[in-house]
């Protein structure tokens, strides 16, 4: 059956593939009645199920390494333990007797039931065990309807497979790292959240925002994942099928034709020099960023190295990932933001809940707030900056007493590395993240404390327009374009370059085609974007004239209506 499901995308290209049903954490299930004749048979199917969960987690025991840390296999056989624990596999049995329920419903109310009981408990630890009772829930789920998780093996051929799922995490975007999708589709989500940015990374189609996607695609279903337009096309005909079969080779012949200008200087029509680097999130996305030609990489988003696992990484982990892309970089600027975590991003086990994440305490304000923990990211960066270029960001900065105990702790991370005698760069320079408005409305005050800035365009959109990137519900009122949002960041950068401090753009601005003109003419000399999307800025900064385009940008600041300033940004880009 051919039809087409709409979306925002995230990530343009054009991929051909069967469907590949994921589900994630997510442990909402329907509920419905079953004739008294099906009860049996619905015991049944949740007796498999159970069966089917404890063979995963014993096949995942016996491919444990033997260097593996201990917690690994104490982790499975305390999920075996639930599993087998009445409490959880027979109670939901009586439910569907009683109520004559799905399994899916009466399983979701038995853990409810227990992850209740478990908050009661005063000990810290015991009471964080209900985290493994949902994880063991949803492994059973996900055998009842017959989906898999992101971090199983797939037997198919994985650059063929669309993942389709409800929602996905940053932390679940993290796995597709370590696998090669040909694309992905989410009901949810927004196009500058985390999970957004992340599939960008990759360099896939990807398309968010499609709202009934999970429940309408069967798994192994043909797709057709249109980055371009915005739009999934469900069992596309031979004729349709054809079209974009074409349309995906001309993309591939285009993407081919930019590699050519890898290793041709970004500079304007009139010789004006024009900075490029790269994004990641962990260090093996720098062979992407070289590949690409890369003069450094310009935000190291440290945070990854933190999810999808129990503990927190040692200071020895950090140093050698941060050494490793020092090395891997061989001289050039590796800019490493400090732990940014919060919002969309959290860690496994904390399990602190709070009534409003993005404006709580995440980025430098959780890193002061566990000084420890800092210390020891402070000093496996230090430690890293004695084999490369290393500089440190700070995230999320509003306020001068943050910079101020932020270096005092950089300070103290330096004299232990001395009492040590550990070699590391004592002139390491120190910057700051522009992404809350307070901050770039008080730039003086940043640019007497630190030595390069980095303009966060994600959330200073966020913070300034107050929409929450993550909804899809006010994806539409999110706006580079917004006069406030310019006037910001043409106000950040003449401050800060008539102080002669470098500032850089990191955040989706910087990748985006139809605002390089715009950020040139603003004055913006450094940009920093995901590897994918290097080599098209550098073909428009190559066509792009200063002279031309000055003018034309100071229209755009001043107009204050959008349909207006839509028309003076399609002349730059003409």
């Amino acid at each position: 059956m051919n039809f087409v499901l709409h979306g925002s995308s995230v990530s343009g290209g054009i991929t051909i593939g069967h469907a590949h049903l994921v589900s994630t954490a997510r442990l909402e299930v329907a509920h419905y009645h079953i004739p008294e004749e099906s009860v049996e048979a619905e015991i049944a199917r949740l007796d498999a199920a159970i069966a089917r969960a404890a063979e995963e987690l014993v096949a995942l025991g016996s491919h444990v390494p033997a260097d593996a840390p201990t917690e690994f296999a104490a982790f499975l056989n305390l999920h075996r333990m639930i599993l087998d624990d009445s409490s959880l596999s027979h109670a939901p049995r009586t439910l569907i007797r009683e109520q004559r329920c799905n399994a899916e419903w009466a399983l979701v109310q038995q853990m409810d039931k227990l992850v209740a009981q478990f908050e009661q408990i005063e000990d810290s630890y015991l009471r964080e065990r209900k985290a493994d009772i949902a994880q063991v829930v949803e492994r059973v789920l996900n055998a009842l309807i017959g989906g898999q998780t992101l971090a199983e093996p797939l037997a198919s051929d994985e650059k063929n497979l669309i993942v389709v799922a409800h929602d996905l995490s940053p932390a679940d975007m993290i796995l597709f790292k370590h696998h090669h999708y040909g694309g992905f589709v989410t009901d949810v989500g927004g196009v500058t959240s985390h999970t957004a940015i992340l599939a960008r990374s990759l360099g896939i189609p990807a398309i968010v925002g499609l709202h009934h996607a999970r429940q309408t695609i069967r798994e192994n279903e043909l797709l057709i994942v249109d980055g371009v337009q915005g739009v999934v096309v469900v069992g596309p005909d031979p004729i349709v099928l054809a079209e974009y079969q074409l349309r995906q080779s001309r993309l591939e012949l285009e993407r081919r034709k930019l590699l050519r200008l890898k290793s041709t200087p970004a500079a304007t029509l009139d010789a004006a020099v024009v900075e490029l680097h790269a994004n990641i999130e962990l260090p093996q996305d720098v062979p992407l960023a070289l590949a690409a030609g890369a003069e450094g990489i310009g935000l190291f988003r440290s945070e990854f190295l933190f999810m999808n696992r129990k503990d927190l990484p040692s200071e020895d982990e950090q140093f050698e990932a941060y050494r490793e892309v020092a090395r891997a970089m061989n001289g050039r600027t590796v800019v490493l933001r400090t732990l940014d975590i919060g919002a969309d991003k959290t860690l496994s086990g904390n399990g602190a809940v709070r009534p409003n994440p993005a404006m709580g305490l995440r980025a430098i304000r959780f890193c002061l707030a566990e000084p420890q923990m800092f210390l020891a990211q402070l000093r496996a960066i230090l430690r890293a900056s004695d084999y490369g270029r290393v500089r440190i960001l700070l995230p999320m900065v509003a306020h001068a007493q943050e910079i101020e105990q932020a270096l005092a702790l950089l300070k103290q991370a330096k004299q232990q590395l001395d009492e040590k005698d550990e070699p590391y760069d004592h002139s390491i320079e120190v910057g700051g993240m522009i992404e809350i408005p307070a901050a770039a409305l008080a730039l003086p005050m940043f640019l007497r404390r630190l030595n390069f800035l980095s303009l966060g365009t994600n959330d200073l959109i966020q913070y300034t327009l107050a929409i929450d990137r993550t909804d899809d519900a006010v994806a539409h009122l999110y706006d580079p374009l917004h006069p406030a949002v310019l006037h910001l960041i043409s106000h950040s950068i003449r401050t800060a370059t008539r102080a002669g401090v470098p500032i850089a753009v990191c955040g989706e601005m910087a990748g985006d085609l139809q605002l390089t003109r715009l950020l040139l003419g603003v004055g913006l000399r450094n940009f920093s974007m995901h590897p994918a999307q290097l080599l098209a800025i550098k073909e428009r900064i190559l066509r792009t004239n200063l002279t031309e385009v000055r003018p034309l940008a100071q229209r755009v600041l001043r107009s204050t209506d959008p349909r207006r300033t839509r028309e003076l940004l399609a002349k730059l880009n003409a």
